[in-house]
């Protein structure tokens, strides 16, 4: 209705009437930092010290802040932007700060750090944000932190609480091995586990029975102080602790029963009820161009009209579908704030190319050898360039009674049949860090955090947007014209793109080969952590299935047998193969191989 129309902006500045003290406090409140910097050397000329500026209006609001937010009636990017109004503030008094800050109190110390082999952090920043602004101090280590680093910062600085923080499932181990390493030093300091891939039901399985100190499991940001303030509390630590470890006892229980009940059946009955193709009826599309295509330079405004805005705002705590969430009843005002300043951001990118997107797809000839796919160097299938290895359902599918394994989309090799997969890598975070970094250093958390959610954003958007290119022009066995966003959103197209670590595909470690095919160090610059997470944080990765019936399905939980089988076609030890697929064991293993 207002298209074309400007937006008459109202302000009333009936507040800067008031005295210094709540000018501060209104300030913080709205998130507004147009006067703070005034305000504060005001606030200082007249109490004479920077501890009761801090400790007097600044945290008055940001008490009211923590207040609002806790009880719903602020959200999480009012509360970023009021922290960003704190710190231009406390920059303002730093000079007179350093002198007096061996006077300084705080409500405790929290440690936070992503744990080794794991680079993304967005989590864990806007937790970081959020305890600060509910006065404790933070201590963030950032990413791709070892677990000597962290229990060294953790004794160096005396702290309070240890944060853990992981997105793939390789770093839930990793918090196992930080927490049992926390109990072989004789640590009791409480431990916060938080992150994508994290649950209860995997922090009270693997984790706590590793610790005997406090082990809690975070679900969101909105959580982090309320969890913090009790384990802090004198009076009522000791009782929140015991009430979480009798709850964590019980789930562990819990899990074990569902497992007795949950049968699995054997890997051999499991392959007997694989998906089947009439291989003699079907013949699978040769790709137009084969091999590899690079794609050197995407230009953002390629990518915008495909971004799938939803998960933006579930990032930002938002829940919702977009566009609907624009008029939520509750919190549409800050949702078109928030989309209005992701447009402005993606605005300014587009034009100073500060950050990039770059990909690369390959589509390469390939066989079914049992549950694993054989690569052949080129057409005429003579030589084998590598081996890809996956798994299968071990429990059969509810309405089709099958037990798939996405081999089973690929022509099996003593047919003759010439089939094909493919890959991609793609990333939209080519100088996001460094850009978002540039942000922190200015005291902005809120325009860091914008930057890495937009970047996610962008890769996703990415890669649905070079799938449908390869299944129309590359591969093209699509004829169809270019769908429009709703329709890829609702993946209403023939063929899929499972990622190595989600669940069709759930082992991190095809990963390498993947990228080896993709040569995607080389072409891109993207690069694997030790843990096989993608650098930078934001890109994605995966295969491609063309097959009429491809469709996305989870493995689940496998048996001992098909992990002893996996470990055998992999050349890993079973420990090795139980430490990797640890999130996905229907049992547990006879000996703790974290």
């Amino acid at each position: 209705r207002f298209q074309g129309q400007k937006r008459a902006v109202i302000q009333d500045d009936g507040w800067r009437e008031l005295p210094v003290g709540e000018r501060l406090q209104h300030a913080l409140i709205h998130g507004n930092g147009d006067h703070v910097e005034d305000d504060t050397r005001e606030a200082l000329a007249e109490l004479q010290q920077p501890l009761k500026v801090i400790e007097g209006p600044l945290m008055d609001g940001m008490n009211v802040v923590g207040d609002l937010f806790g009880s719903g009636k602020m959200f999480l990017p009012q509360v970023i932007r009021s922290a960003r109004v704190m710190k231009q503030a406390v920059r303002v008094l730093e000079p007179a700060l350093l002198a007096a800050r061996a006077e300084g109190r705080n409500q405790g110390k929290v440690l936070l750090a992503t744990v080794k082999g794991d680079v993304h952090d967005i989590g864990k920043n806007i937790v970081g944000v959020v305890l600060g602004c509910n006065n404790y101090e933070v201590i963030d280590l950032g990413v791709m932190v070892s677990v000597d680093r962290i229990l060294d910062a953790a004794r160096e600085h005396a702290v309070d609480v240890i944060g853990l923080s992981g997105l793939i499932t390789p770093s839930l181990d990793e918090m196992v091995h930080v927490a049992g390493r926390m109990q072989q030093e004789g640590l009791r300091t409480p431990l916060l586990i938080g992150g994508a891939t994290t649950s209860r039901v995997h922090t009270a399985v693997r984790i706590d029975p590793r610790y005997d100190a406090a082990v809690v499991h975070v679900v969101d940001a909105s959580r982090a102080p309320g969890v913090v303030g009790k384990l802090l509390d004198p009076a009522a630590s000791a009782g929140f602790v015991a009430e979480t470890k009798q709850a964590y006892a019980e789930a562990r229980e819990r899990r074990e029963r569902e497992q007795a009940t949950r049968e699995l059946v054997p890997l051999d009955q499991a392959r007997a009820a694989a998906l089947v193709t009439d291989w003699a009826s079907y013949t699978p599309p040769r790709p137009r161009v084969p091999g590899l295509t690079v794609i050197p330079d995407r230009p953002l405004a390629k990518l915008r009209p495909f971004i799938d805005w939803t998960p933006f705002f579930i990032t930002w705590q938002l829940k919702g579908k977009f566009p609907g969430i624009l008029d939520h009843p509750r919190y549409g005002g800050e949702a078109r704030r928030l989309y209005q300043e992701a447009q402005q951001l993606l605005d300014r990118l587009e034009v100073d190319g500060t950050v990039q997107a770059r990909g690369v797809a390959g589509l390469w000839p390939a066989a079914r050898r049992g549950d694993d796919l054989v690569i052949y160097t080129d057409e005429s299938r003579t030589e084998i360039r590598t081996v890809v290895h996956h798994l299968r359902r071990q429990r059969a599918e509810a309405k089709t009674g099958v037990c798939p394994g996405l081999a089973d989309l690929v022509a099996p090799e003593d047919r003759g049949i010439e089939d094909w997969v493919g890959g991609f890598a793609v990333s939209g975070g080519f100088g996001a860090d460094e850009l978002a970094a540039r942000f922190e250093a200015a005291g902005d958390d809120y325009q860091a955090i914008l930057v890495k959610a937009i970047a996610d954003r962008l890769a996703e958007a990415f890669a649905e947007r070079l799938h449908w290119q390869v299944r129309h022009e590359l591969w093209g066995y699509e004829p169809d014209p270019e769908p429009d966003n709703e329709q890829l959103i609702a993946e209403t197209y023939r063929g899929i793109r499972p990622a190595p670590g989600y669940p069709a595909c759930p082992d991190h470690t095809e990963k390498p080969a993947l990228f080896d095919l993709l040569e995607a160090r080389e072409r891109l610059g993207v690069t694997l952590t030790e843990s096989c997470m993608m650098v930078p944080g934001a890109s994605v990765s995966g295969w491609y299935f063309s097959h009429p019936e491809a469709r996305y399905f989870g493995i689940g939980r496998i048996g001992r047998d098909q992990v002893i089988d996996y470990a055998g076609r992999k050349g890993w030890d079973l420990a090795t193969a139980e430490r990797w697929l640890a999130p996905i064991l229907g049992y547990e293993p006879a000996a703790d191989t974290a």
